[in-house]
């Protein structure tokens, strides 16, 4: 069994660490970018050690860095092994790691514990590669460690049996040392429609695994894990955070032994028997990114700024999107489509999505998915005249698919209940009314392949909203049932990749019940993710706000829904809806045909909006505030050059003191002088107060990026679920 590998997206060459082979790498690496070090261990021919993953050191000669790795070594202390510990990238009970394994297998019960000897190693653009061999137990291991020029480290590990019986690789995950300083720890925790969630808490003696067995990333996934000085925020502390690159089933963890090493680490979580290796086969692990910072807000820009730099990544002005669920649902209708559409151009839109509910037999969520043919009782004349209508108001079209999943009730299932995953003899529960679709069987997968190559070969269509709305529950291949979460995301991604190739300009979302497959495996391939099913602006604010831990906002969705919240019953004022989605991928999921005059006025000045302050938020540092008041928040982008920025002062409670306090705008240059301003149309939320700061009344204040980052300024008194913008320019 082979994985393939992923590409390098970093080309940048450091000549310091460019063309070293196996005679010439140092015992010794230092790896430095972006404001990061990493020094590596690879003495006494061991696979690599993390002896430093921080800030930038500088300069330092062989001597020094040597002096590095002996100045992190412990002593040996009373009724311990008889050798310092140490961490290595993959870290074994052959090395005296006696927490969580960076390789567990075996052989019929043998070969479970082997000692790999270090016999080759390379080293440029930074990029160090070692390779591993224990001949008694037939392996070999490669492990791969890259610093890219954001100073964002990833690294992966394979295995590969070398001589012998089959062996059984039940997990393979990489661990990176942090220090003891690091006492905290801080994940995201949630749930369908309340994604993101964070939770902190001490970081102790024993392991705090977060397992996500889902068969996708999964809503409560941790999506970053975040080791950090006591008490660290948005930025301050320091922090080292991780994130497993893999769309099924995977680990993310931090542990601490009583020695008081602690690391972080994870990788992909196999199902018993998952993965068997033959002489010769190769198991590769998944890419495991980490990202170090002062502050969440540096860690968070590392991410970003490797994703803004792969060649891949969206390089046009996100568009406006309509999207039709939540405005029709499943009542597909040309001409209320049309005047939909038409709706969407008057506002400003620039795509116009139609969901679910254009194939055959699917009126209701229940019945239809895996018949992917246009339903002519709905379409008689096929999806054409809308594409026809919407493409000569100027939009461009998309269209929803939700290809890995099958509804028992569909002509597919009923001809082929093989191409179902599930163990041996019988279905899993259903979830949604649904099954999973077998995407390792060939047959399966050749359908599916042929299905949307002619969907989007017949159509012209721009954009594709791809969904996946159940788990993968006792996801078994047909006919045996062995294990086949590993295999579909691997045929997941190697159809994406495929579609890719035949419509490279065709844009893909990646929905998962909302957010639950947002994770730097599928984005790989995809061009955006649907950050939530719910897009109630008072639940999208704390969403959105720890999404970007990991995400520019060019590539999470967000839309304008309806007055009345579809998710949770709220009504809200079209500035807080607006005000919220402005700082994403801007959309709009509301039937704009049935707004009233006023409404599609309103929804048009913040289109406008959004057009002229895309290339700001889809390029700029994202800023968080760590204390403005428990009842508010504020948040913003900064330019990279520091000459512009947007803040958005979020009122989520009513607050305990009348007034706001002084609220400071964090990211900006503190050498620089900034007129400060509202910014329309998000300057006229309703207040408490009877009359604003005076600043407010004078039009504006020029203060230093120093004054307003420290200091800050006084704020109109909000009523709750409200929200102000405020643009700093340079002078």
């Amino acid at each position: 069994m082979t994985t393939p590998s992923d590409p390098t997206t970093d080309q940048t060459t450091d000549p310091a660490t460019a063309g070293h082979t196996a005679d010439t790498t140092p015992s010794v690496v230092h790896l430095t970018s972006g404001g990061v070090s990493v020094v590596l261990d690879l003495g006494a021919g061991r696979l690599p050690v993390v002896a430093w993953w921080g800030a930038a050191l500088g300069d330092l000669s062989a001597a020094e860095l040597d002096a590095v790795v002996r100045g992190g070594l412990a002593g040996v202390v009373p009724n311990e092994l008889d050798e310092p510990e140490v961490v290595e990238l993959l870290p074994l009970a052959s090395g005296g790691w006696r927490g969580q394994p960076g390789l567990e297998g075996h052989s019929a019960g043998t070969s479970w514990t082997p000692l790999f000897r270090a016999q080759a190693t390379t080293l440029a653009d930074r990029v160090l590669t070692v390779h591993g061999v224990d001949e008694q137990s037939g392996l070999a291991v490669d492990v791969v460690v890259e610093l890219l020029g954001s100073g964002l480290l990833r690294s992966r590990a394979a295995v590969t049996r070398t001589s012998g019986d089959e062996f059984v690789v039940d997990s393979l995950q990489i661990a990176l040392p942090v220090p003891r300083r690091a006492q905290e720890v801080l994940d995201l925790a949630g749930r369908w429609g309340r994604e993101r969630a964070p939770q902190r808490l001490p970081f102790v003696v024993g392991a705090h695994l977060r397992d996500s067995r889902r068969g996708r990333t999964g809503a409560d996934a941790s999506l970053v894990l975040a080791a950090g000085t006591p008490g660290f925020g948005f930025s301050s502390g320091e922090v080292w955070t991780l994130h497993v690159a893999w769309s099924g089933d995977h680990r993310e963890y931090a542990e601490r032994m009583a020695s008081g090493t602690s690391v972080i680490g994870g990788g992909e979580l196999l199902l018993p028997g998952e993965v068997r290796l033959a002489a010769g086969e190769t198991y590769q692990g998944p890419w495991v990114y980490a990202s170090w910072g002062r502050g969440l807000d540096a860690a968070a820009a590392r991410f970003h700024e490797h994703l803004r730099s792969r060649p891949g990544h969206p390089s046009s002005p996100r568009p406006v999107v309509l999207n039709t669920w939540e405005a029709v649902y499943f009542d597909h209708d040309l001409d209320r489509l049309v005047e939909l559409a038409r709706a969407a151009a008057e506002v400003g839109a620039e795509r116009f999505v139609l969901d679910d509910g254009w194939f055959r037999g699917r009126r209701d969520d229940t019945a239809g998915l895996g018949d992917w043919f246009v339903d002519e009782t709905v379409w008689p004349d096929g999806l054409e005249p809308l594409i026809g209508a919407v493409r000569e108001l100027g939009l461009d079209f998309g269209i929803w698919v939700e290809p890995e999943m099958v509804n028992p009730d569909s002509d597919l299932a009923r001809a082929h209940p093989e191409w179902m995953l599930a163990p041996a003899g019988r279905l899993p529960m259903t979830g949604r009314s649904q099954q999973v679709l077998d995407l390792g069987h060939p047959e399966a997968y050749a359908y599916l392949l042929e299905r949307l190559t002619d969907l989007l070969g017949s159509h012209d269509v721009a954009y594709v909203k791809w969904d996946h709305n159940r788990d993968l529950l006792e996801a078994g291949h047909s006919p045996t049932g062995t294990p086949g979460v590993h295999e579909q995301t691997l045929a997941l991604y190697r159809l994406l990749d495929e579609l890719r190739g035949r419509f490279p300009a065709v844009e893909i979302e990646s929905c998962s019940s909302g957010g639950a497959r947002a994770d730097l495996g599928v984005l790989e391939r995809t061009d955006r993710v649907w950050a939530s099913d719910n897009i109630d602006p008072l639940e999208r604010q704390q969403i959105q706000r720890w999404t970007s831990q990991l995400l520019p906002g060019e590539i999470v969705g967000s839309h304008v829904g309806s007055p009345h919240s579809h998710s949770t019953g709220r009504t809200h004022t079209l500035a807080f809806r607006a005000g919220t989605a402005l700082f994403s991928h801007f959309g709009v999921e509301w039937d704009v045909s049935r707004a009233s005059a006023d409404e599609r006025a309103e929804l048009a000045r913040w289109v406008d909006l959004y057009k002229e302050v895309r290339p700001l938020v889809h390029s700029g540092r994202v800023v968080r505030a760590d204390h403005v008041d428990e009842s508010s928040l504020l948040h913003g982008v900064v330019s990279q050059d520091g000459s512009d920025a947007l803040f958005a002062l979020v009122q989520l409670t009513t607050p305990l003191t009348s007034a706001t306090g002084s609220v400071p705008l964090p990211g900006l240059d503190p050498a620089r002088r900034y007129r400060v301003q509202l910014q329309a149309p998000g300057d006229v939320p309703r207040t408490r107060s009877d009359s604003p700061p005076p600043w407010v009344v004078d039009g504006g204040v020029v203060l230093s990026g120093g004054v307003l980052s420290e200091q800050g300024l006084q704020l109109p008194a909000l009523h709750p679920e409200q929200l102000l913008l405020l643009r700093a320019t340079a002078l």
